[in-house]
């Protein structure tokens, strides 16, 4: 028995949208109460662009299943990416409600709340996003930033350190270190962490800025 599925995720996997629609559209046909085939086609429509259309896929989960914790974190990818910020973080919460709990969910949350100006709330889901997923730069960078907003540098440091050995051309992470470092009175480490952010992006306007200032004084 074909399992169309798990063909479609692998041509989603692949960046092959066309094929990965074809497939969980048979699966749609076939089986049509398998919530699972409406939020992987939501997922294709979702990163094809077609965010309309992706949430309508997604609302079709979960009349199929309403406990799908997997639907409600596709809308909330989808309304994150429409600028829709109260929705997403509904749906994001939701998708934790119903035991969608992985780093990913934590990570855009955390990005959701930051849209409200609320760091301070957002940290611990950071927090959280790294501890699942240590390799994830991205949410360890994020995570560095709520750290120094609230005032904790040393331990803000030590995150986008982590950060630049993870990934060595992430110019905003050695930005904050050089800023980091600023603050705790190191002007040689501060000035080779700018540097370093310059030498990635050239044009980065605030390690820039702050170079100036350290050099100046």
């Amino acid at each position: 028995m074909t399992d169309n599925n798990a063909i479609g995720i692998q041509y989603l996997q692949e960046g092959k949208y066309e094929e990965a629609l074809a497939a969980f559209s048979k699966e749609i046909e076939v089986n049509p109460d398998n919530a699972v085939a409406y939020v992987n086609f939501g997922n294709v429509l979702s990163a094809v662009g077609e965010l309309e259309k992706a949430i309508k896929f997604y609302e079709r989960a979960l009349e199929k299943e309403s406990e799908m914790g997997t639907a409600h974190y596709g809308l909330g990818n989808v309304y994150y990416q429409l600028e829709k910020w109260n929705e997403a973080k509904d749906q994001f919460e939701m998708a934790m409600k119903k035991g969608v709990s992985d780093s990913d969910t934590f990570f855009m949350l955390g990005m959701t709340l930051l849209q409200f100006d609320q760091p301070k709330l957002a940290l611990p889901f950071f927090q959280r996003a790294v501890e699942l997923k240590p390799e994830d730069a991205e949410a360890r960078f994020q995570y560095g930033l709520c750290l120094a907003d609230q005032g904790l540098i040393k331990e803000a440091t030590a995150a986008f350190e982590q950060v630049v050995e993870a990934d060595e051309l992430h110019a905003d992470a050695y930005y904050n270190l050089g800023v980091a470092y600023a603050f705790q009175e190191n002007r040689e480490k501060a000035l080779e962490n700018l540097d370093k952010a310059l030498d990635i992006q050239a044009d980065h306007m605030l390690a820039s800025h702050a170079k100036k200032i350290l050099t100046e004084n």
